[in-house]
């Protein structure tokens, strides 16, 4: 029971961190895209170059760990593993980077955290998340979603007092971000968009791992159909080999990051969470890239910190604890049936056995030498009649309805 116990927390403490992981990789790629995306990248270029060098990535990890010959590649996985690079990567992270290139790191954001709002919801109405309302687990796992969505609200339209966390003497060499064509009406649309495009893509994935689950390979060949889609969409948008062109410079560098990074090692870690935890685990992190975005743009770019930021940032961190510790509970109350069930299983057919009188069937009256054994199944009771002298034997079999 003490190993067991263990073994859930070091797994439980594996996807916390791993999720904790992924908001530090989104956080550097807003930043460094932020800044390449205000120098007049081409989107498409920059998604194209980035899923190549996510899909090189995880090749070696599908090619060593994962056996495809043990699954076919049907139409439904084709058309599953389309759905998902289109939703997930190219139309969501397209709709991104517009909207992030129209407005600011800090309120690009803001609006990760809509993804559990919507992600909560469609997952409620395609069943693949239960409320659970009426135990005290789904009550604490719901509170937590509101109060993480009610934190990220409140960073986003509460002001508060403004500090800095480096001193302006101490910040003369800071990077700085052209924000003069800003256009923050349609920005705010295509960050929107861009949401509910991932939260679709966590629903999609549930789907996909239950007939391919391969993870390693199923984020290859996401990675390699994005990258086809971002270069044909790019291709129609911008033929100049300028737009398309890679300098030695910080264009590469983010490449380089987003795609092994920010793509590769987080869509690895979002598979398998989403796998073990269900489809809502993974946005629920999403409140914690504001944070880290705060504090990097006022540490390196020398942005300012709020009061509302840090009152955020506590509701944040409340909320998401909340919603940890519900799903923790919720997830004991469903594993224990199912644990009863395999000990029952492993320990086989046992018999319980008790003396009463049976009725012969060869002289029609009381038998005391017999014994009637009664064994218990899942699709009904066997009740055995053994006679200890050797006689005959006869099995009754009585269906429990």
């Amino acid at each position: 029971m003490e190993m067991g116990f263990v073994r859930n927390w070091f797994k439980w403490s594996q996807l916390v961190l791993a999720m904790v992981v992924v908001q530090m990789f989104v956080a550097g790629m807003n930043l460094l895209s932020k800044v390449i995306l205000s120098e007049g990248s081409f989107i498409f270029a920059l998604m194209a170059y980035r899923h190549v060098v996510a899909a090189i990535c995880v090749a070696p990890f599908a090619l060593c760990f994962e056996r495809i010959k043990e699954h076919k590649l049907g139409w439904s996985v084709w058309l599953w593993l389309f759905v998902n690079a289109l939703t997930g990567i190219t139309a969501a992270m397209a709709l991104f980077y517009y909207g992030l290139r129209d407005t600011t790191a800090t309120y690009a954001a803001n609006f990760l955290n809509l993804i559990p709002t919507a992600t909560f919801v469609l997952s409620t109405i395609t069943g693949t998340e239960k409320l659970n309302l009426k135990i005290r687990a789904g009550k604490i796992k719901c509170l937590g979603v509101i109060v993480c969505v009610g934190g990220a609200i409140t960073t986003s339209f509460y002001k508060g007092t403004a500090f800095y966390l480096i001193h302006h003497s101490y910040n003369h060499h800071r990077i700085t971000v052209d924000t003069t064509y800003a256009h923050w009406t349609r920005g705010t649309v295509l960050l929107v968009c861009s949401c509910f495009s991932y939260s679709t893509w966590f629903i999609g994935q549930v789907k996909l791992l239950k007939i391919f689950p391969l993870k390693y390979w199923a984020t290859m060949l996401i990675c390699i159909m994005a990258a086809l889609q971002s270069t044909v969409i790019g291709l129609c948008l911008d033929t100049s080999t300028a737009s398309w062109r890679i300098g030695w410079d910080l264009q590469l560098v983010t490449i380089l990051y987003s795609g092994a990074l920010a793509t590769a090692a987080t869509f690895c870690l979002l598979s398998w969470a989403i796998s073990a935890q269900g489809p809502l685990y993974p946005p629920m992190f999403n409140p914690l890239s504001l944070i880290f975005v705060a504090i990097s743009g006022a540490l390196i770019l020398g942005e300012e910190i709020r009061m509302g930021t840090f009152l955020g940032m506590f509701m944040i961190i409340v909320g998401l604890y909340s919603f940890l510790m519900g799903k923790r509970k919720e997830t004991k109350r469903v594993s224990l049936p199912e644990q009863v069930k395999t000990n029952s299983e492993l320990t086989g057919s046992q018999l319980t056995a008790a003396v009463v009188p049976t009725t012969s069937p060869d002289n029609c009256h009381i038998c005391p030498d017999s014994i009637a054994v009664d064994v218990d199944h899942e699709d009904g009771l066997n009740k055995t009649t053994v006679n200890p002298r050797g006689l005959e034997a006869k099995e009754i079999t009585m269906l429990m309805l």
